[in-house]
């Protein structure tokens, strides 16, 4: 699995107080990075994760990259749901908080909730994109709410010019009577079958998507059991990857083993001889049996 490094950035604007998911924005957001960081270190132990508000005066970290639930836990406890958000400047303290991660070899990506209306502008936004892609970090959007037309495009085409060889997603999660979190097993994100990149993500768990539980390959609905879901999935992945291993070496080991088998004695010869007879068995009889006279 993938070694990650995640700077997960959570929505704390006065918008996230709205009910249309439930409990709530904010709390529908806390369950969903819960699943979000069990995702992550479950799919590899040396993951990391940390977590940032985006909401009221300024961006603020809430807790470092940790490998402990119980860090993001109280990170999530310790914050408080006021002002607006800062979408551009969020993404740019999360990057660099990755930038000084301890472990080099890990990938660095962006998860971003946003239940807001983005007020920079389209082509700053796209220049935000173009720099994170640059610096080989990856962005994931994960928008709900009632977005507008407006935000919605914005979105999109910072999503578009992000996308790299570890993909950038976007998850446009429409209010249903599904968890956020339910609604988010079966996005890109978190490894689901919905296409990736861009807008490939959009209305999931919505009345339009068509990401739901009676489309999930391994028979489980996602929004009753979102954590067994995502439980099957990765162990099925790892069985698969084992059964393939295992294929791989039992071709190499037949591959080696198969030489031209060396006929032995009588394995030579026809198995009948002219007479009609059992090829071998004449001279075999003289030989066998002692009470037969040597003629010659």
């Amino acid at each position: 699995m993938v070694l990650e490094a995640s700077m997960i950035i959570v929505d704390n604007s006065e918008a996230s107080r709205n009910g249309d998911y439930v409990p709530s924005r904010w709390e529908a957001q806390a369950d969903a990075v819960n699943l979000i960081f069990s995702a992550k270190t479950g799919a590899n132990p040396e993951s990391s994760v940390g977590l940032m508000s985006m909401g009221g005066n300024t961006p603020e970290i809430l807790t470092t990259l940790t490998t402990d639930i119980g860090k993001v836990l109280d990170g999530l406890h310790r914050t408080k749901i006021k002002g607006t958000s800062h979408f551009s400047t969020g993404i740019n303290v999360a990057a660099l908080a990755l930038k000084h991660r301890q472990n080099k070899s890990q990938k660095q990506r962006i998860v971003v909730f946003t239940c807001s209306p983005i007020e920079e502008d389209e082509k700053e936004l796209v220049k935000l994109s173009k720099r994170m892609k640059k610096n080989g970090i990856s962005v994931d959007i994960i928008a709900f709410g009632e977005l507008g037309d407006e935000t919605t495009r914005k979105l999109e085409k910072f999503s578009e010019a992000c996308q790299s060889a570890e993909g950038s997603h976007l998850a446009i999660i429409q209010p249903s009577s599904n968890l956020l979190s339910d609604s988010l097993v079966t996005t890109p994100i978190l490894g689901g079958d919905s296409s990736s990149g861009g807008a490939g993500a959009s209305n999931a768990g919505g009345e339009g998507g068509d990401t739901g539980g009676n489309s999930f390959e391994f028979g489980v609905d996602p929004s009753v059991d979102p954590e067994l879901a995502l439980a099957l999935r990765m162990s099925y992945e790892e069985e698969r990857a084992r059964q393939e291993k295992e294929k791989k070496t039992k071709e190499a080991s037949e591959g080696k083993s198969e030489l031209d088998p060396v006929a032995e004695g009588d394995e030579q010869q026809p198995l009948l001889d002219d007479q009609g007879q059992p090829s071998g068995s004449g001279s075999k009889d003289k030989k066998d049996d002692p009470d037969k006279m040597d003629t010659a």
